[in-house]
């Protein structure tokens, strides 16, 4: 494995190494998917075999020869159950500006998309949507103060039981003006110090309250308030032990995780949502996932391991999702994610909520950014999103 602290920090400046050497064994690639040599550098993006937006990459990592790009139409279409058909990721609307507030620099750009158009921003595959959107109810809600940025942020962390699964689904809510509707319904035989227990109050909590309300509150104003303002940012956020817990390189989800929640924190930003779902590995779990590893190690990437293992590329579904936003009173959004069809996906049945805008989500690394995460196994996993998933993942999409 290459000494990661020894390379230099922007990736203009790294070394181009010549893998002419590397040897591929040509196997049937369903029985045997092709593996990427262990000795090929592919810590940001493998650029002999990527072709998507080479223009634009090539300047950001300082290539000076355009004939490496022809590499990966060498290499042959794989059979579309291993390797789904490519979606290029172009973003319609790159250089929109930036959001309209005084930190608004720090924030990476938004798109406009508009799921109602053929090139609105949302792909091109249609996902399949539920008929109608899952009963959800959010049992308790609490007060968390948190460790991001060392200022103090505090967030309200929601716990969700719904009609479809057994799982706790969560909603992280910074700011305080965004309120759960099934939280804050009366509940039959319940005392003004039960509603106080499971969070359905307003303001905050002091020894020696005794009320759910405040003196004086008028809740229409602040309904009224709230609509005036613009859409919250949004992160719908898959479940990943590996990335968010044992420090795992081989995906950049605690990465993003950790990114949304900062965005999220800043002065100025309005707060926002991370709906939290309890579907790890893409929807197959932590077991599955790990013999999914194991296939990596073997040569696969992560689509193609999935599929080795007879699950869907990408198992996931929003559906709860959409239902946390309606219940949390969250109409339009700006949805911070790189999958166009998630955009879709999210918006429900019957649009049920309205993604205004996508904002990137760009690996720190790629901005020259300490703590973003660099390894082999994470540029394979960000080249295989770009490639296979049609993930929006730009180098120029600079913040």
């Amino acid at each position: 494995m290459p000494d990661l602290q020894s390379q230099p920090s922007h990736p203009s400046t790294w070394p181009v190494k010549d893998y002419d050497d590397d040897t591929v064994p040509q196997l049937p690639p369903f029985y045997s998917p092709r593996p990427i040599p262990v000795s090929r550098a592919i810590s940001e993006l493998d650029l002999n075999s990527l072709s998507v937006n080479e223009r634009s990459i090539a300047m950001a990592l300082g290539s000076a020869s355009s004939s490496a790009h022809d590499d990966h139409d060498s290499d042959g279409e794989l059979p579309g159950l291993v390797s789904p058909q490519f979606t290029p990721p172009s973003t319609p609307g790159t250089h929109t500006p930036s959001h309209r507030h005084p930190h608004s620099q720090h924030i990476p750009k938004s798109v406009p998309v508009d799921s109602t158009a053929v090139n609105g921003g949302c792909g091109q595959k249609k996902p399949k949507l539920l008929d109608r959107l899952p009963d959800v109810n959010c049992v308790v809600r609490a007060r968390i103060p948190t460790t991001i940025g060392g200022s103090g942020t505090e967030m309200f962390l929601h716990l969700y039981q719904n009609s479809e699964d057994n799982k706790e689904h969560l909603a992280i809510v910074f700011g305080n003006e965004i309120r759960s509707r099934s939280l804050d319904a009366p509940r039959e035989g319940e005392t003004e110090m039960d509603r106080l227990i499971r969070g359905a109050y307003t303001g905050r909590l002091y020894p020696g309250r005794t009320t759910s309300k405040l003196p004086g509150e008028n809740g229409q104003a602040a309904e009224n308030g709230k609509k005036e303002k613009e859409p919250p940012l949004v992160r719908i956020h898959s479940e990943c032990y590996t990335g968010e817990t044992v420090w795992s390189a081989r995906c950049d989800c605690g990465e993003q995780l950790d990114e949304a929640a900062r965005l999220m924190s800043m002065p100025g930003s309005g707060g926002g949502v991370i709906i939290y779902l309890r579907q790890e590995g893409r929807g197959i779990g932590l077991g599955e996932k790990l013999k999914a590893y194991n296939l990596q190690d073997l040569g696969s990437d992560t689509v193609e391991a999935n599929l080795l293992l007879r699950h869907p590329a990408d198992a996931r579904s929003y559906g709860l999702a959409t239902a946390m936003l309606v219940d949390l009173g969250v109409k339009d959004i700006r949805l911070l994610t790189n999958n166009p069809d998630k955009v879709r996906a999210v918006e429900g049945p019957n649009r049920e909520v309205v993604v205004k805008e996508r904002v990137a989500m760009i690996p720190l690394a790629w901005r020259g950014k300490s703590g973003g995460i660099r390894s082999q196994e994470v540029g394979g996993y960000l080249k295989t999103k770009i490639e296979k998933m049609g993930h929006m993942l730009q180098m120029s999409e600079n913040s």
